[in-house]
């Protein structure tokens, strides 16, 4: 006998919490103006549980070729990179 999800009440096998969380998710990104009138790219609203923000962050900053940093839950790339 498979064991029952205790969020939804299903069994493990046809639980939907993983794709619920991930569609309820969302995700903010915008520039903002800092020091020297440099851009920065600020990616907030990634569930830290899911995804790993330090992984997520060092191959944003090689696809963006750009510098960055993960900080309070939220990504800071160097730039603007929003429609990237």
């Amino acid at each position: 006998m498979s064991k029952i999800c205790d969020v939804c009440g299903l069994p493990e096998e046809l639980c939907v919490c993983e794709e619920i969380a991930r569609e309820v998710q969302s995700v903010k990104v915008f520039t903002v103006r800092r020091r020297f009138g440099k851009l920065m790219t600020i990616i907030e609203g990634i569930d830290e549980h899911d995804i790993d923000i330090k992984e997520l962050t060092k191959t944003l900053k090689a696809k963006c070729a750009c510098g960055g940093t993960a900080k309070k839950g939220q990504i800071e790339l160097q730039g603007d990179h929003k429609a990237r």
